[in-house]
This record gives structure tokens, sequence and C-alpha cells, in this order.
């Protein structure tokens, strides 16, 4: 019944390739339980309930994805869009969470209706090729950063930003050399090599120090306290021109993030047609995260991950789904996993995803400079749609300035005007 509901033989995979794989997405990824809650506590949303928003929000997206799209994509909330919630909707912009939350739901609803018209493949046809490889290369250098910053391998610097971290310590020297037992376990093809790598990562953190196996600590909630969440929109400001510029804010980002991590993900797992019922389900999502008080979900940039491991189908996404719902049970023990056996999975699927820039053509400047600018921005500006939003600014005016302004469609016209419209309301 799971073979023919996932239609596992035509994918080539199997059940237990699907369920590691969803395993190896939930591991990379479950951090953003703890993360997403912090960060939403500080929109004023208790942290107990943050943490059971977060999980709902990430399990419902998953199964969604999962069933509707037959994706191996996880939805979770969102790193970057979650500080636009809580820092620039609430804290900038004076919505309270209540009033943030009805504006997620809004925009949920809008792009949901864009992505079930032919409006949302008039947008993924729009992006030129080169900016989708671009889009795809540049969320791998922004996930190689990440991995290096959470493996202690790059640290801050007050005199040049970063730096490299100190082989004094333990924490740097455990990321390397759990990086080299994935990347001989990825090199000879061994089942379930990402998954052992965190393994193995985990057991040398332990014998060296890294983590403590008998420390567990304690992690409690309050079915009273996330009440007061569940459903807790506030429509106050629907009439002010403040919460319109949030939404607008919300849904930009939501949907060209959504559409450029999509379809890199897509392309990594050679599934381009599953594109867009995995745009809907990504937009429904983010209808429930409203509901369920989170800030929106997108396809989390660790679903890169899963699909290295040999995730094909919504099976993948429904076991990261069933694990998130798990982990209310088993938190303290899923946060015994140290930094240094997860950052060495996201540095190598960064260096996978990077191979993207041979398909950009380096024989014309108006292509592949704005492709340089996308592949240098996300990551140099921690922001996937910032990062997006240069190189659909430069592709127009230097397709112009080289007098090829008809190669680009009218629709690339407006996503450039909608992203230099972001940065001036953002500016005011």
């Amino acid at each position: 019944m799971i073979d023919r509901r996932f239609r596992l033989q035509e994918h080539g995979t199997s059940f237990r390739q699907e369920a590691m794989a969803g395993a190896v997405s939930f591991f990379t990824v479950v951090y953003i339980v703890a993360v997403n809650a912090a960060i939403l506590a500080d929109a004023g949303v208790p942290f107990e309930a943050g943490v059971i928003a977060t999980v709902l929000t990430a399990v419902t997206g998953c199964l969604l994805v999962g069933f509707w799209a037959n994706s191996p994509i996880v939805l979770v909330p969102g790193m970057g869009i979650n500080a636009l919630f809580s820092y620039t909707l609430v804290h900038g912009m004076g919505l309270t969470w209540q009033e943030a939350l009805a504006a997620v739901l809004i925009s949920g609803i809008m792009v949901t209706v864009v992505s079930f018209t032919p409006l949302s493949r008039l947008i993924a046809a729009s992006i030129p090729e080169s900016l989708k490889h671009a889009i795809t290369a540049g969320i791998g250098l922004f996930l190689t950063f990440i991995g290096l910053q959470k493996g202690g391998i790059v640290v801050p610097s007050e005199s040049t930003l970063v730096a490299f971290g100190n082989l004094a310590h333990a924490k740097p020297l455990l990321t390397m050399a759990t990086f080299a037992v994935t990347l001989v376990l990825f090199v000879r093809n061994v089942r379930g090599n990402l998954l052992i790598g965190i393994a193995a990562g985990t057991l040398l953190a332990a014998l060296f120090g890294g983590t403590k196996l008998g420390e567990t600590g304690g992690f409690g909630f309050s079915a009273a306290d996330y009440a007061s969440v569940f459903g807790a929109m506030s429509f106050a400001k629907a009439t002010t021109a403040v919460f319109w510029i949030a939404v607008f804010s919300l849904v930009l980002v939501i949907l060209f993030e959504s559409v450029g991590l999509i379809h890199g993900q897509l392309q990594m797992a050679n599934r381009p047609e599953k594109f867009k019922r995995s745009l809907q389900a990504s937009a429904m999502s983010v209808i429930a995260s409203g509901l369920f008080g989170s800030s929106p979900t997108v396809s989390a940039v660790e679903s890169a991950a899963g699909i290295a491991s040999g995730g094909r189908t919504g099976l993948t996404a429904v076991t990261t789904g069933v694990l998130f719902a798990a982990s209310l049970l088993f938190l303290p023990v899923i946060k015994l996993i140290p930094d240094s056996a997860i950052a060495p999975v996201l540095i190598l699927i960064g260096g996978l995803m990077i191979q993207n820039v041979r398909n950009i053509p380096f024989d014309d400047m108006t292509e592949w400079f704005p492709a340089y600018l996308i592949i240098a921005f996300i990551p140099l500006t921690s922001s996937i749609v910032d990062g997006m939003a240069f190189g659909f600014l430069a592709y127009p005016l230097l397709k112009i300035a080289a007098g090829k302004w008809r190669e680009v469609g009218m629709a690339a016209y407006v996503i450039a005007a909608l992203f230099l419209a972001n940065f001036v309301l953002h500016a005011l």
C-alpha cells in the first residue's frame, strides 16, 4: 500500500531508503524547534507554546508536501522569515504578535491563491535559467557557511567579521573529524551515509567531551500556555497601511524564497515535475502557521540533506513529519546531538549544490553577472530573498544596457519592481 501511495518503485527507491532520508532531514533540521521558539519568544510568544507551535507547524507542513506533492521536501518555520516576523513586523512596525500572526494567515491565503493559478507557473517560467542555477548555488554556499559556523570552524571576528576557529578547542576538531568520516562514507556510497555520519559525530563528541550523554536536561510544557497561542490572530489593525505593508513583505519573501528553494531542491532530486504541487503544499502550510501560532514555513534548506541521502518521494517528508511529532517526547535526547555532528552534513550538501554554477553561461555578462550577485549576496547577507533581489534587479538593468531588453519578459520586469518596492518599504 505504501509502495502504491508514494510510487516507490517508479521513483527507483525503497521504504528503507526513504525512511533513512527522512531521518537525515529531521536530524539536520530539528534545531529549528528550539531556535524558532526562541525567536518567537522575542516577539512575545511564550517559549513553551512556541515549541509546540513550531512542532505542529512542521508536522503539518511535512505531511502536506508528502501526501499532496509526493515530494521529499521538508517544510518548517523558516530561518530569516522568523526574524522578519519578530524583529521587523513586531518590533519594527509595531504590530503585536497576534496581529503579526493575522498577517501570516492572510499572506498564506494570498500565496495559496497564486499557487493554484497559472500565476505560479508564470512566475517560475519568468525566472531566467541562469538565475535559477545561481539561487541553488547561492543556497549551497549559505548552507556551507551555516555549517562552518555551527561547527566552530568559522567564528565571529571584530576586525574581519569572520575568522578561522581556534583549533585548541574541541568543537572545530570534532567537526573536522566527523566531516572526514562523513566524506569517506559518502564517497564510498555507503547506505545511510549521512545518518551514520551524524551518529558517528555524536559518539565522537561523547568520547571527547563535546557532549555528555548522561545530561539530557529537561523540558516541560503547559497545554494552557499553548491554548493562548492557537488561533490567536488579531485583525485589529487590518484597516491600517502598516498591516498591509507587513502582508506585502511576507508574500514577497514567502513566494520568491519558496520558488527558489523548491526549484533548486527538485532539480537536485531530478523531479522538476513536482514543482507546482510542492509550491501549493508550501503555501497551504503558511496558512497553518498562522493558525498554530508560528512564523511562516518555507522549504527547509536542509531538505537537500534528505535528497542527497536518496529521498525521492513524499515518504521522506512524511517520515520527517512523524519524527517531528515524536520530538516533543524526546526533545531532551535530540538536544544531545552536537553541532559538530550536524555541521559536516550541511557543508557537504552545500558542496553538492554549488555544482550548479557549471550551467551558468559565463560567456554572456548579462547572464553571469546577475547570477554572481545572487551567489555572493545570499550567504553574505544571510538572506535568500535579499540575495535574490540583487540578481533580479541587475538582470533587466544589464539587459537594457546591452541593448537586449527584448530578452527580458514582462513578468521579470514586474518581479524586479516588486523587489525594489520591498527595499523602499523597508527603508521607510
